[in-house]
């Protein structure tokens, strides 16, 4: 009777044993994934949602400070010369000398090349020759004429005479006038082998050597003398930026133009001014073109050189300006992160200017002496709580301009060029509390 009992007991201790077994490892397998995958942290010092209740963080901050600020429009400009003469020989003739050397300074006038003038100054004494006969011819008949008038008056000769006498002085006036034209001519002649330059400039290549028989129909010519100072820049601009700039020349105001190199960038290479502007917009482009002129008194200035011109239109004065590494871009549009006086910060709501280099203008928002999260903003929620580790010093003012070599500093937005800091309302401190998305 109880040997059956005994064997159905096996089996239900043998599947209580397998149930544990399985328990043990599911607990075990439980504790394993909760060391290798801890439940986020939500007391002081958890990262992400919990840091508004971690320690201060720290950040780099700056004050809202009162700068001057330029504003500019910049464009990629094309050197050209103000005049650029091909020097060509008007008559034809074999070089005698060439006195000049590639490359040099010339003056208005200076003496560069000689043509044999041994031809025409043969040439113009012949012609002076004919002219002295001529002359002679011309005052034998004048005083043949004057006889003739008197013979007539006393009746002792045909009117006829007096008639042909006249004509032959009037034909040999004639004739003396085109004796001393050729006169002209062949002193002209002797004038054009003796070549001077027609400008003032630097000279090129020379194009022919001594010896070389020349003639007007020479392509080439002698040598190009190309004018490089002063030197002028054609730059294009965008049709919207047009009014800002006709606003300041209208007023009879003289824009600043500054040419930097395009390799190395920002490499400072002349100092000018606006000269004048196109009369039409280009519509390919949307463009117009703009001529700044340049002494270039060092002649760092080349002929078909390209340059990056910077075009100051106006100057902001005593403007908010703040990094421009403090602006945010979110939902509510540009915002920083302002420090309050507890060391909490909070979202602030801006309305930016222009922007100059590293700065920009704040028109509504902030005041001046506000401290603003310039680094670390990323990890900043409102309300949190932060350490200036690092406050930036004030920056300058623009007052005073780069000298040649330096960095310079564009205005982005050149569409703001017109602006002053009363032309928007400062928003509500409050307006900015809403949390940037």
């Amino acid at each position: 009777m109880h040997e059956p009992l005994m064997t159905a007991a096996k089996p239900t201790s043998l599947r209580r044993r397998l149930i544990w077994g399985a328990a043990l490892l599911v607990a075990a397998g439980g504790i394993a994934w909760a060391v290798w995958h801890p439940r986020p942290q939500t007391g002081p010092g958890a990262p992400g949602q919990g840091r508004r209740n971690a320690g201060p963080m720290p950040v780099v901050a700056a004050t809202v400070t009162k700068a001057d600020l330029d504003i500019t429009m910049d464009g990629l400009g094309t050197v050209a010369s103000l005049a650029t003469v091909t020097v060509k020989t008007q008559i034809a003739g074999t070089i005698q000398q060439i006195a000049f050397k590639e490359g040099q300074m010339v003056n208005k006038g200076d003496f560069l090349v000689q043509i044999d003038p041994r031809p025409y100054q043969q040439q113009l004494d012949q012609y002076v020759g004919q002219l002295l006969k001529d002359k002679a011819l011309l005052k034998q008949a004048e005083l043949d004429l004057a006889r003739y008038k008197t013979l007539l008056a006393e009746d002792s000769i045909a009117s006829q005479t007096v008639d042909t006498q006249d004509s032959l002085v009037s034909q040999l006036k004639g004739t003396v006038a085109t004796d001393e034209a050729q006169v002209g001519t062949a002193k002209l002649n002797l004038v054009y082998c003796h070549i001077v330059s027609p400008i003032s400039g630097k000279v090129g290549l020379r194009q022919v050597d001594i010896g070389n028989y020349v003639t007007p129909s020479d392509a080439n010519g002698l040598v190009v003398i190309t004018q490089i100072q002063p030197m002028s820049v054609t730059f294009p601009l965008s049709e919207d930026r047009l009014p800002a700039v006709l606003k300041q020349v209208n007023k009879g105001n003289v824009l600043k133009a500054s040419a930097y190199a395009k390799t190395p960038s920002d490499t400072l290479l002349a100092v000018g001014k606006l000269d004048s502007i196109d009369s039409q917009i280009d519509t390919t482009t949307g463009t117009i073109k703009m001529r700044a002129l340049f002494d270039n008194d060092p002649q760092i200035l080349f002929p078909n050189q390209f340059v990056n011109v910077v075009l100051l239109v106006n100057t902001l004065h005593d403007a908010k300006t703040i990094p421009s590494a403090a602006r945010l871009n979110g939902a509510p549009g540009d915002y920083v992160y302002l420090i309050k006086d507890d060391n909490t910060v909070t979202v602030r709501k801006i309305t930016v200017g222009p922007q100059s280099g590293d700065k920009i203008a704040i028109f509504g928002g902030l005041e001046f002496g506000d401290k603003v999260v310039v680094d670390g903003a990323d990890k900043l929620r409102e309300g949190a709580a932060v350490v200036v580790s690092q406050p930036l010093a004030a920056a300058p003012a623009d007052g005073d301009q780069p000298a040649q070599g330096e960095r310079r500093h564009r205005n982005r937005d050149g569409a703001n060029a017109d602006a002053k800091p009363g032309d928007a309302k400062p928003n509500d401190a409050k307006q900015g509390e809403a949390k940037p998305q």
